[in-house]
């Protein structure tokens, strides 16, 4: 049994009940990255308030990276332990490898500005998460509107026949509503990215804690104003969540069209083999399941965020231990919107459109009638008068039991009478289409023009606008060159990178991605790719005057998500600077375990014999930058 931190002020062992209870270690705990991240930054911050030496916060990083790395090695380490929770656990590892010392790192921090630390660091690392697969959700709705924008398709309201679309612009509806999540996850993560940390139990710490500078190290943006705030605060979980759920509901939005239009009474669409399922009892069903699951997981994320809302409606300042039902909801709308976007576009990709029955369906249900009612107003005839003329001719063709456009021009210029004989070319699926090409519209070539935007966007990486003074993240283009080469250039000259020419970084420059801030180029790197399993971050460098914003690990980041997106299961650095990388989750590993890069470039460098770079290396989740 564990000793409880407070064991000074309570005497026995705590109920067992109640310890089932009151411990969080079996959902906590998958905030040990964070927690050990923010412990290293509060041991360097200790060093500048006087209270520890470097030696010992070198000691206690040292131990605090092997705590992590023994964790990666073998994750049921936590599924054993009877720890209260993650900063326990972590707290008594530390322990055991240093001593007394481990008890120095907690001087001036409490459990409550801690534990509000690693859920932000956390959830800013998972909203960044969610917005990279949002944009692969966006990417294969553009591969499908691209791939189907000329086909007819019919637009409901009501779950009636209402005009005839492209199917594309059904595709590009769902992709404006998915931008929106992005740009909304993006606005959630800059409140999400204060820090608590220095602001104690409730009151703010006692020790000289330059609190900027260690907001800064964690990479926040600014330290939290108010001491009582920052512990008790769980608005960025409620915001993170209320995005969460827009998105899921959108989704599920998408799920539901795809359901209907897959039924045996549409058959407009057909789902992919991989994604449903069949009847144990009936041998001709094909289920839908994914979507359904996608449409039941809304509710879900629904309840999670009404869940928080109800407990922090009547809480008091400050800590209140109710606080530890934050995780779950979070954790939990997290993981399942992860799931539903990860699984989309193969999904999407799978799709078959019924063109034929698809074109069928959009001309039936009178979906020509607006058409032939504008038609009449462009003869002269006011719109309320010519909508009441088409309505009867709808009554005549349903009593006749046929289109509108199969009926004689005697009959409709009994109603419209002002009709000639060209109306029938005004009542085509064809016709319909192409009259809609203002901007927004349905039209091939206001889709075209569409697609092509959204394409841009893409490209650029920045699916949000810009705010200023924030970071953006992109690919690198052309007219980036002269500031690659100059950060190249400057760095190479500090013995912090190989020199590369002009002409090799122009020809590598899609391998590279750069950090704009006020649209200038103040960071860059590249991710160099020696096999399907194996990637290296180099020419990483930030520009002087933009030093200690978050550039530098943001560009780690920035490629570790594209290494996740591109199933690449592992990306390593050679660095003398490894504590930088460390606090990105790298670990230190020989240079002799990455023959291809020993192979390819290290026998052929100029420090080959002096080298003093040391190897770390990451494991990336696919689709994601999290390790094992």
């Amino acid at each position: 049994m564990t000793t409880a931190i407070w064991a000074g002020r309570l005497e026995g062992q705590a109920d067992t009940l109640f310890r089932e209870f009151n411990d969080s270690l079996p959902f906590d705990q998958l905030l040990i990255r964070e927690d050990i991240e923010g412990s290293i930054a509060w041991s360097k911050a200790l060093i500048r308030a006087g209270v520890i030496t470097v030696s010992e916060q070198r000691s206690i990083e040292q131990a605090l990276g092997e705590i992590l790395s023994a964790w990666r090695d073998d994750p049921t380490v936590l599924t054993t332990a009877e720890d209260e929770d993650i900063h326990s656990w972590v707290e008594r590892q530390l322990v055991m490898r240093v001593g007394d010392l481990g008890k120095k790192l907690h001087t001036g921090r409490s459990r409550n500005d801690q534990v509000a630390t690693d859920l932000r660091l956390w959830t800013a690392r998972q909203l960044k998460l969610r917005q990279a697969e949002v944009k692969a959700v966006i990417t294969a709705l553009v591969d499908l509107a691209e791939r189907e924008k000329d086909t007819a398709f019919p637009g409901y309201t009501h779950l009636q026949h209402a005009q005839p679309i492209l199917f594309a612009h059904w595709c590009l509806a769902y992709v404006e509503m998915l931008r929106r999540d992005s740009e909304r996850l993006g606005d959630a993560l800059k409140r999400v990215r204060v820090s608590p940390l220095g602001s104690g139990a409730l009151a703010g710490t006692a020790y000289p804690i330059d609190r900027a500078v260690l907001a800064k190290d964690l990479g926040f943006r600014s330290a939290s104003a108010n001491s009582l705030d920052a512990v008790s605060d769980r608005d960025f979980v409620v915001e993170s969540l209320s995005t969460c759920t827009l998105c899921s509901m959108h989704l599920s939005r998408m799920a539901e069209d795809l359901i209907f239009y897959s039924t045996s009474e549409a058959k407009l669409v057909e789902l992919p083999d991989a994604f449903t399922s069949g009847s144990s009892l009936m041998p001709q069903k094909k289920n839908p399941d994914a979507c359904e699951l996608i449409r039941g997981k809304s509710g879900r994320a629904v309840g999670n965020l009404v869940t928080l809302l109800v407990t922090l409606k009547g809480l008091p300042l400050a800590y209140n231990k109710d606080l530890q039902e934050d995780k779950e909801p979070l954790f939990d709308s997290m993981r399942q919107l992860s799931l539903c976007l990860r699984i989309l576009p193969p999904m999407l990709a799978g799709l078959v459109i019924d063109r034929d029955r698809a074109l069928i369906a959009a001309a039936e249900g009178y979906t020509n009638a607006t058409d032939l009612a504008d038609y009449l107003v462009r003869l002269g005839v006011p719109f309320r008068e010519a909508h009441h003329q088409v309505g009867r001719l709808v009554r005549t063709a349903i009593a006749q039991d046929r289109a509108l456009e199969e009926l004689s021009l005697e009959t409709i210029r009994e109603q419209a009478p002002q009709a000639n004989q060209d109306v029938y070319t005004q009542l085509t699926v064809g016709s319909t289409l192409e009259k809609r090409s203002v901007e927004g519209g349905t039209s091939l070539s206001a889709v075209e023009d569409a697609i092509m935007r959204v394409r841009r966007m893409l490209r650029e990486r920045a699916i949000p606008d810009q705010v200023a003074g924030e970071v953006e993240f992109r690919q690198a283009r052309a007219d980036d060159l002269d500031a690659i080469s100059w950060l190249v250039d400057h760095w190479a000259e500090h013995g912090e990178n190989l020199p590369r020419s002009r002409e090799d970084i122009m020809k590598a420059i899609l391998d590279f991605g750069v950090a704009v801030l006020d649209g200038k180029v103040v960071g860059c790197a590249a991710l160099w790719i020696y096999t399907p399993q194996l990637a290296e971050i180099r020419s990483l460098g930030v520009h002087p005057d933009s030093q200690g914003r978050g550039v530098g690990h943001g560009l780690i980041r920035y490629f570790l998500q594209l290494a996740g997106q591109l199933h690449i299961p592992k990306v390593f650095v050679l660095t003398r600077a490894p504590s930088f990388f460390e606090k990105a989750g790298f670990r230190q590993v020989s240079v002799n375990s990455l023959p291809e890069k020993v192979l390819k470039d290290c026998s052929a460098c100029p420090k080959r014999e002096q080298c003093d770079e040391i190897a770390l290396i990451h494991d990336v989740v696919p689709n994601g930058i999290g390790s094992k």
